[in-house]
């Protein structure tokens, strides 16, 4: 439909809210409550695990800057401290997560939120609009039954269309085509809708207390206000912050991390260990290397490819082994079909993977979208051997409850087994998640294996007689 000039847009979509009231908003504190479906490592993908969230928020709309107190009850905790509770302190170019001792930067994902917040949610959306030179009509779209008027434009590159109810002139919907700074940047052009809902005169305000968010067709987040006042006076004391601290993460992506080279541990005989936040490690058979895992990112996955390689000139990368559909597991994976690497895939997991190497990334084009590259799996549903000799691998599908989107990989000749995201000791000793080792242990079990050290993403090598006892503890405890 032809672009029209914003003036014949005005009346439309302002003449419930007015937009002298709107302009006059300087604060908004809020009380909500909600729930996010952690759809990034859902044991079993849909229906989602989920986590639960209650947040006390002071937006300055003025300032663009925002205080949030927070409560989340994170469902793959163990029983009884599955409750997080973090202050966050964010402004238009940086921001921090509120410690006892000390602060920690935030990333660029939370200022970008913060911006969005504020230029797309229900207070400054239609002023947005408004500001936009590009604002036009859309062709119409029908949601829940009503054909809504629809207003496009553009906000910092961002395509924006505001889905208006015919009847209230309010907006039903905001649709946006972006890619984020979390960990749904492996979807490159995400598309986003949110709603709006359960609109209630606030202060002379018709505003919206209940809004969800669908990513991708996925519900993935929805919030409900108990609570909102306009133009509360602000405590500068909460916006307080350490500069220097607030600014290191402003430009920062969370999950990119730079890959080290340097904390290999040598497990066996040409079995390396990269150990860190997401291990990785490289297994060198007689007619070339086997990538475990390829975690976070391309760029961390590249800076192990390129170790590699370094370290074992002359010897071809086989391929990659990735054991689990989480996405500290599956960050890499786009990257290593760019390279033209075959990957070791769960034949439970081929379906999220060919959505994931498939996704469009027009916005930010990765390595694949540059490359074009189509994927090699290698499908494990039963028992798979890789080479021959002391480093022969063997891959084994899980199937347990926690555990069905994920395999282990074990060297029969060096008796070590890697148990995928299953095996953490807490500080105090004790196994996080008691279920999910025990379920490799059956599988040991099932399998007959004869196994002498294990280790995992998250867990350095620990004698496989200690984890037997700790699963046994933890029975015990039960």
């Amino acid at each position: 439909m032809a672009t029209r000039s914003p003036w014949r847009v005005r009346p439309w979509h302002l003449r419930r809210w007015g937009r002298e009231r709107l302009e006059s908003l300087r604060t908004i504190r809020t009380e909500t409550v909600g729930h996010t479906a952690i759809v990034e490592q859902s044991y079993r993908q849909e229906p989602f695990l989920t986590e639960y969230h209650q947040s006390h928020d002071m937006l300055d709309l003025a300032g663009q800057r925002l205080y949030r107190e927070a409560q989340v009850t994170w469902p793959e905790a163990d029983l009884g401290h599955s409750r997080n509770d973090y202050t966050l302190i964010v402004d238009s170019t940086g921001g921090v997560f509120r410690g006892r001792s000390a602060d920690r930067p935030c990333s660029s994902a939370d200022v970008k939120a913060l911006r969005q917040m504020i230029a797309l949610g229900p207070a400054r959306l239609l002023l947005t609009a408004l500001q936009s030179e590009d604002l036009h009509f859309d062709k119409p779209e029908t949601i829940r039954s009503t054909r809504d008027l629809v207003l496009a434009f553009v906000w910092d590159k961002v395509p924006v269309r505001v889905l208006i109810n015919p009847f209230t002139h309010l907006p039903d919907a905001v649709d946006t085509v972006q890619a984020f700074d979390d960990y749904w940047s492996y979807w490159g052009d995400v598309r986003q809708r949110v709603y709006f809902d359960n609109w209630m005169l606030i202060h002379g305000i018709v505003y919206p207390t209940s809004a969800v968010e669908e990513r991708n067709g996925t519900i993935w987040q929805t919030l409900q206000a108990v609570n909102v006042e306009f133009n509360v006076a602000l405590e500068d004391k909460q916006f307080a912050m350490d500069d220097q601290i607030a600014r290191k993460g402003a430009g920062t992506k969370w999950f990119i991390a730079p890959f080290d080279g340097g904390k290999a541990v040598a497990l066996a005989p040409g079995v390396d260990l990269f150990s860190g936040g997401w291990n990785a490690s490289v297994i060198q058979q007689s007619d070339g290397l086997l990538l475990l895992e390829v975690p976070m990112s391309g760029e961390y996955t590249q800076g192990l490819v390129d170790t590699a390689r370094r370290l074992h000139p002359g010897l071809p990368i086989k391929a990659v082994l990735s054991t689990s559909d989480s996405w500290p597991h599956t960050g890499g994976v786009r990257q290593s079909v760019a390279n033209g690497l075959p990957l070791y895939v769960l034949d439970l997991n081929r379906p999220l993977l060919d959505r994931l190497v498939e996704a469009p990334h027009s916005i930010d084009p990765d390595a694949l979208a540059k490359s074009g590259k189509r994927p090699d799996w290698r499908i494990v549903s039963g028992k798979t051997v890789i080479g021959q000799g002391e480093n022969r691998v063997e891959l084994y599908p899980l199937r347990g409850t926690g555990t069905q989107r994920q395999y282990m990989v074990y060297l029969p000749g060096r008796r070590i087994l890697y148990a995928s995201d299953t095996l953490v000791i807490n500080s105090d000793g004790s196994l996080y998640d008691p279920e999910l080792t025990f379920e490799v242990l059956q599988a040991v079990k099932r399998e007959g294996l004869d196994v002498a050290t294990v280790f995992a993403m998250h867990q350095a090598p620990v004698p496989w007689a200690t984890v037997l006892a700790l699963v046994a503890k933890a029975q015990r405890a039960d």
